[in-house]
């Protein structure tokens, strides 16, 4: 059970450089995000910020949804670490 948490938490790390490497790329304004890797950074996140950049719209041209996002993944993350050190105390590892 452990391993499986472990698991997700290294899937949670490397989807936040994703997140990160998308958030800079937006600040260039040559990007052609239909073009490869760009396109990849965008199918991968887009369908996980959408939810968020509902919530909270873009203000004066400043999208906050990546920030609430970070937050959510990092409670997750928290959680996960808890249930990791329970599990290992279970199994008196």
């Amino acid at each position: 059970m452990a391993q499986i948490l472990l698991l997700i938490l290294n899937v949670i790390n490397v989807f936040k450089y994703i997140l990160i490497a998308r958030i800079l790329l937006t600040w260039l304004p040559s990007i052609n995000w239909y073009n490869q890797p760009f396109r990849f950074l965008r199918d991968v996140t887009d369908p996980v910020m959408a939810p968020f950049s509902r919530l909270i719209p873009p203000i004066g041209g400043l999208d906050l949804s990546p920030m609430l996002l970070f937050f959510a993944l990092d409670l997750v993350q928290r959680g996960l670490v808890e249930m990791v050190v329970r599990s290992g105390a279970a199994f008196g590892q």
